[in-house]
């Protein structure tokens, strides 16, 4: 039986924030995880360069059924905080667009940098270490494990969500929360690319797969997000997908303007008047790709000299670049989804210390938790938010 303060089940993000932030309080912290590696999901993150927080991080860039859970942690630990410790590693970043922060280099420096705040602060890491089961006892807890047992005064579950499943994502914190009498909120993939399978639909997907629209605005229930578009063999991705993803619910539609930056219709009809023998296909070459062009004037519209259409049919092809309805049939899924939405219901967390308010000394970080965020590193703030709550305290 090995006995420690604090036991994080889960090498991610929050948990190696909770497990530096514990550790360099003096507690004797051990960070148990079931894969073979520590930050699987921040060495794929952002394209491999880590996209590990954002400069504009406020509490309404995040998704929860209580909208004020998060701000305390937020609050307590910003942006700026996790900022000076990475220029205090001297790692190169940059701010790409939208606020968002990328490590210039590669995502491992970001990694690196809280496995060594955990070392040098006494955070013990043991990997390839699956918990069979959790018992409360004597106001701390015993956990089997594949290999061992283990005696903890405090037990934090950053075990993440449904997303990814590749990279080692199970619903054990899930599983946990419900032992000691969570309610778990309906989970569904988040920050997830679009299908269709409507034939007209998916043949202009599939026939433009690869090519992107910059800047588009997407619409859903109230929602909107402007960012770029890409078309897939599948359906619907880009940035801006994944935004609007996180509001969607099957048998929605969503509305996209493709040319967000005009009034199409009016654009149209100037353009008729200053450039009357210019074919559409030519002109809509100026704002998409000459493959979208073509393919726009051979199924949505037909292609002739801008002089053979009327005022209102020029109207009618306006309104339908700046909203175009879709009906995705689904998303999809886990499989490729960033974020897992839903989870542990943060009513009955304390949204100071992230400890649960069923079971003394059991802790929530993370993704388990029924908060998600935007696309844009915003998810990663709330690791390192959560993490440090709870690491503060434990």
């Amino acid at each position: 039986m090995q006995a420690v303060d604090v036991i994080i089940v889960g090498a991610g993000a929050a948990g190696l924030m909770c497990a530096l932030t514990a550790a360099q309080r003096g507690r004797k912290v051990l960070v148990l995880d079931h894969a073979n590696k520590a930050g699987k999901k921040i060495l794929m993150s952002g394209g491999g360069r880590c996209n590990f927080t954002n400069l504009y991080t406020e509490p309404d860039n995040f998704l929860s059924t209580n909208p004020h859970f998060c701000k305390s942690a937020l609050a307590r630990y910003t942006q700026w905080d996790f900022l000076e410790m990475v220029q205090r590693h001297h790692i190169a970043y940059h701010e790409k667009k939208l606020g968002q922060l990328f490590c210039d280099n590669k995502a491992s420096d970001i990694l690196e940098m809280l496995l060594k705040e955990c070392a040098d602060a006494g955070a013990r890491i043991q990997l390839n270490t699956s918990i069979t089961a959790i018992e409360a006892k004597d106001g701390g807890f015993t956990l089997q494990s594949n290999q061992q047992s283990f005696n903890c005064s405090s037990l934090v579950i950053a075990s993440g969500g449904l997303s990814i499943p590749t990279l080692g994502a199970t619903g054990f914190g899930y599983q946990v929360a419900e032992q000691f009498g969570h309610t778990i909120l309906p989970t569904r993939a988040g920050l997830v690319p679009f299908t269709l399978t409507d034939p007209a639909l998916k043949e202009f997907c599939t026939a433009l797969s690869g090519t992107s629209v910059d800047d588009c605005v997407v619409q859903c229930k109230g929602q909107s997000f402007k960012e770029d578009l890409l078309f897939t063999h599948r359906g619907l991705s880009g940035p801006v997908i994944l935004q609007i993803s996180s509001y969607w619910q099957p048998g929605d539609s969503i509305e996209i303007d493709l040319l967000s930056d005009r009034d199409a219709s009016a654009w149209l009809l100037e353009q008729q008047a200053l450039h009357p023998n210019m074919e559409l296909k030519t002109l809509l070459s100026e704002c998409f790709t000459r493959k979208m062009a073509q393919w726009l004037c051979e199924h949505w519209f037909a292609n002739t000299p801008l002089k053979q259409y009327t005022a209102k049919q020029l109207s009618a092809i306006g309104q339908q670049l700046n909203h175009w309805q879709v009906t995705p049939s689904g998303t999809e899924g886990y499989r490729t989804a960033e974020v897992t939405l839903g989870g542990v219901d943060t009513q009955e967390v304390s949204s100071k210390t992230m400890q649960s308010h069923k079971q003394d000394n059991l802790y929530f970080i993370g993704e388990v938790l029924d908060i998600s965020g935007h696309l844009g590193g915003f998810n990663f703030q709330w690791a390192w938010a959560s993490g440090h709550a709870a690491g503060i305290v434990v």
